[in-house]
């Protein structure tokens, strides 16, 4: 049984070891530096929208707060009786 293991990973070494490993292009590094820093350029301003956004929100809400004020009563649209009960 362990004979046969060793003989199968030796003709698997062996076709690993002959198998013609596909040329590196010489600009990779540069082509994969390239793409990271569009990435992380993209990101940063993705993220520089989001907190725009963000304050814009609160800016408005806060607008829209002031001059509503939600947390007031409406005003009463009568007077109550001035008879006493």
């Amino acid at each position: 049984m362990s004979g046969a293991r060793d003989r199968k990973e030796r003709e698997v070494a062996r076709l690993l070891a002959g198998a013609a490993r596909p040329p590196v292009p010489p600009d990779l590094r540069a082509r994969a530096e390239a793409y990271g820093r569009r990435v992380r350029r993209r990101e940063r301003r993705r993220r520089r929208a989001l907190w725009v956004l963000a304050v814009c929100a609160a800016v408005a809400f806060a607008a829209w707060a002031c001059t509503a004020q939600p947390w007031a009563a409406p005003p009463m649209g009568t007077t109550p009786p001035l008879e006493p009960w």
